[in-house]
């Protein structure tokens, strides 16, 4: 049972007063260890009254607001009369109780709490929200992606939404206690930290001749209006390994095709011949590639494939963003240096089934295969 409040007095008056611990002890009518822990308590700083920021509203303002509210004037009087904004002053209102229910020292005392750090994480919170975000990460889905998604199928649900930088967090600060940290090996990059993007390495591809420049390209190649339009690149492993991949720019629809006998020119250009053949002809219209020397056979596929190609400059890889991004999704699956050799087709055409599933926001969090079915139809 701790002390009470007239021995804590007694105890302090002659602590002030310089009389010895004994003495107190007998004065006082406790133990000896009860005197020592209360001076101690005694002799600690007291605690520093918290710096509120001069953005935050004041108790004072609260009080002009209340004042205010009870007089029915209008919140843009009243922001006029305290000096912020309309909306600072519509959400303070809204954010505690409404104009009938809003009361000053009420929602000083919500803000104060409001401030107290740290938050419990929502992860860690909501086992229905981490238990589908953990699932969707199974998946190989971004976190963006997972928001977004979480977004279109739980619109009146705000327990089922969380923020990208939420997830972000609770994967790389463990101490959040949200998420496992195994989930990491998931992400695009399997990473357990972030890093800061790094520099492009320039591979200083050859010339290629009786090439068509991308600025010949259709118009509804740019505007991504009508589907057809592909962007082509190699993915490299190591070892001189690779594997072609193929993206729709309306759709962002991927295709991969296996090079098991390297990535020659004419290897190359036999291998996209034999799947751009398969498609429907209202998917074949046009491909843009990079000056890579493995379409040095550009003119012969276009014969026989009925495809024009564009090549985009030299170093000027934003001209076909499309594939590059597909790209870097896929070095989650082909990590850097590799061996690409042991993934035939029928693998391909398994990840890329995947990729197409996964859904993306430039899209409206359709998948790509949604995007492509609906045009098509």
């Amino acid at each position: 049972m701790g002390l009470s409040v007239e021995a804590k007095a007694k105890i302090a008056e002659l602590w002030a007063a310089g009389t010895p611990a004994w003495k107190i002890r007998e004065e006082a009518g406790v133990s000896r260890h009860a005197v020592l822990r209360q001076v101690r308590r005694l002799r600690m700083p007291n605690k520093p009254e918290p710096v509120r920021s001069p953005l935050r509203l004041s108790l004072a303002e609260r009080e002009e607001i209340s004042r205010g509210l009870a007089e029915g004037e209008k919140l843009r009087s009243i922001a006029r009369r305290v000096g912020r904004a309309p909306s600072t002053i519509s959400r303070e209102v809204q954010r505690n109780g409404g104009p009938t229910r809003y009361r000053a020292h009420a929602a000083d005392r919500a803000f104060g709490r409001r401030c107290k750090r740290p938050k419990p994480a929502k992860l860690a919170c909501c086992e229905r929200l981490r238990m589908v975000v953990e699932d969707r990460l199974e998946h190989r889905w971004s976190p963006e992606q997972i928001t977004g998604w979480l977004r279109v199928n739980y619109p009146d649900d705000p327990d089922m939404n969380v923020s990208h930088e939420t997830i972000y967090l609770s994967l790389f600060v463990q101490s959040r206690g949200a998420l496992r940290k195994e989930l990491t090996h998931y992400l695009r990059t399997g990473r357990g930290t972030r890093r800061p993007l790094g520099h492009t390495v320039m591979n200083g591809q050859g010339q290629l001749r009786g090439t068509v420049h991308i600025s010949e390209r259709p118009a509804d190649a740019d505007d991504r209006a009508v589907p057809g339009h592909w962007e082509g690149d190699l993915l490299c492993g190591k070892a001189g390994t690779a594997i072609a991949t193929l993206v729709e720019r309306s759709t962002r629809f991927a295709i991969l095709i296996a090079l098991p006998d390297g990535h020659t020119a004419d290897v190359v250009a036999d291998a996209l011949t034999a799947r751009i053949v398969t498609l429907p002809q209202q998917l074949r219209r046009s491909l843009t590639w990079d000056h890579g020397k493995e379409m040095a056979e550009h003119a012969r596929f276009t014969i026989e494939s009925g495809l024009p190609v564009y090549f985009c400059d030299p170093r000027s890889p934003w001209q076909r963003g499309t594939n590059e991004n597909t790209n870097g999704l896929l070095r989650q699956y082909f990590p850097k240096r590799s061996d690409l050799a042991p993934f035939d087709q029928a693998a391909l055409d398994t990840i890329a089934a995947e990729l197409n599933e996964r859904p993306r926001q430039t899209l409206g969090w359709m998948t790509p295969s949604q995007a492509l079915d609906q045009l098509l139809r």
